[in-house]
């Protein structure tokens, strides 16, 4: 269906109402949202208690930290018309929120742009109009201790969940829609099951409904909502610091000459709102949030990753292998592509083909994607993939490390077309960045820089 068509027929999108409830074993965040005259939601969160202590439900603090999930909750269902008017009705944002949820809005879904063909300026992508009460920025009264550390199951937040160990920090891991690959991670990571929070989130069924239905749909900054619900959580169960694995190589564009970013809401750019956002509008002094491995490159941590042997049959981050059971390497995708070549100047040949099942660099059908991901394209595939940089001097580096044997295919059509690449990568650390003193130490001595 056409952008223009459904923005004008469906004007109106309603943020309604959310709830926070509770019983013995669980915490639900329950929203609701209305596409006028064509259909209603109701998504919900689910938090269980455990046996972690839960500070007051009931304050103005905690309903504010959930209205705002809600905000980010609701761009998925109103992404299907892209409604002229978002109105709220549970909440009221001043001007400066509401630009700061436009922006969000517009570069948290450039992908969904590019790829649907939308032409909107940020300014007329949507306009916000709240019509419910202020909720104050609050002072947080506990005292906060230990770290959240999302888990998704790939090599980068293994990477944050090992290095972590070496602090006096209790580590907790935080999961949504728990999958079984996630667990092993945190248990090899040493965790115990009362130091994972696992929190599931259900996404309305009439929502998938639209989707077969030819409504618009494409990829959200699910990583925005991430940055809210973690936020929550550490706010009720009393924890300091919010460490999330989003590394220096995110901040790049997908498509050349536009600002149109997959990884949108892993960028420093992000980062940095959020930080502020919550500062200025939530609570002065609440849970810290930053990215562990922001001052890295994705060749680094793949360094780092490759020493860590117990989790090499383990982990995964392959989109399409996510959707089988068990979750599996495709081997057919951008990121199988990606995760192989970023690890090949480490690990290739023997182990990496154990780890992947066959040799990804022989695969002449992925040619294209290849190509993509060095940069010899207009567009790199909308995945959390590194930089052309680090992927080309991975590549370069591997060719280097195997001129004994016959060069796979891959390797020696980049031998034989591209630039090799030699570069002092492996000591890169940006120093825009977030990180405490005391995790900086860490992550610098683990790199062995100064």
């Amino acid at each position: 269906m056409e952008y223009k068509m459904l923005k004008e027929k469906y004007n109106k999108f309603i943020y309604k109402n959310f709830e926070i409830l509770e019983d013995n074993e669980n915490i639900y965040l329950k929203y609701y949202f209305e596409i006028q005259n064509l259909c209603t939601f109701s998504p919900n969160i689910t938090i269980p208690k455990k046996e972690y202590e839960i500070f007051n439900l009931n304050t103005n603090l905690v309903k504010n930290i959930a209205f705002h999930i809600g905000m980010i909750e609701s761009i998925s269902y109103w992404k299907s018309t892209c409604s002229e008017y978002f109105y709220i009705e549970c909440g009221k944002l001043s001007q400066e929120q509401i630009e700061w949820f436009k922006k969000l809005i517009y570069f948290g879904l450039g992908e969904f742009r590019f790829v649907n063909n939308i032409k909107s300026s940020q300014a007329d992508f949507i306009k916000i109009i709240s019509n419910g009460n202020f909720y104050n920025l609050e002072k947080n009264k506990n005292v906060l201790n230990d770290v959240i550390i999302p888990i998704g199951g790939g090599k980068d937040s293994n990477v944050t969940l090992e290095l972590l160990k070496k602090m006096q920090y209790k580590r907790f891991g935080f999961r949504i829609n728990q999958n079984e690959v996630s667990y092993k991670c945190a248990k090899i990571a040493g965790l115990l099951d009362n130091e994972i929070i696992e929190v599931t989130r259900k996404i309305d069924p009439e929502l998938i409904t639209l989707n077969k239905k030819g409504f618009l749909n494409g990829h959200t900054p699910f990583s925005a909502l991430v940055a809210f619900l973690t936020y929550f959580v550490a706010t009720i169960f009393g924890k300091k610091y919010i460490v999330l694995s989003n590394e220096d190589s995110s901040n790049e564009s997908n498509v050349k000459g536009e600002n149109i970013n997959h990884q949108y809401s892993k960028t420093i750019e992000f980062e940095n709102d959020f930080r502020n956002y919550v500062k200025k509008f939530i609570c002065i002094n609440g849970p810290e949030y930053f990215s562990f491995l922001r001052p890295i490159s994705e060749i680094q941590i793949a360094k780092l990753f490759s020493e860590l042997e117990e989790y090499h049959k383990v982990f995964k981050s392959c989109n399409v292998g996510s959707k089988s059971t068990p979750w599996k390497w495709c081997c057919e995708c951008p990121k199988c592509l990606f995760a192989f070549i970023i690890l090949s100047p480490f690990l290739y040949k023997e182990k990496l083909i154990d780890i992947f099942g066959k040799d990804l660099f022989e695969k002449e059908n992925l040619l294209q994607i290849f190509k993509e991901l060095c940069g010899y394209e207009n567009i790199k595939p909308f995945e959390c993939v590194g930089t052309y940089q680090e992927i080309r001097y991975a590549i370069s580096e591997t060719i280097r490390k195997n001129k004994s044997i016959k060069l796979p295919f891959m390797l020696q059509y980049y031998k034989d077309n591209f630039e090799m690449i030699d570069l002092d990568i492996l000591n890169y650390y940006n120093n825009n960045n977030n990180l405490p003193y005391e995790f900086e130490k860490v992550l610098k001595e683990s790199l062995k820089i100064k």
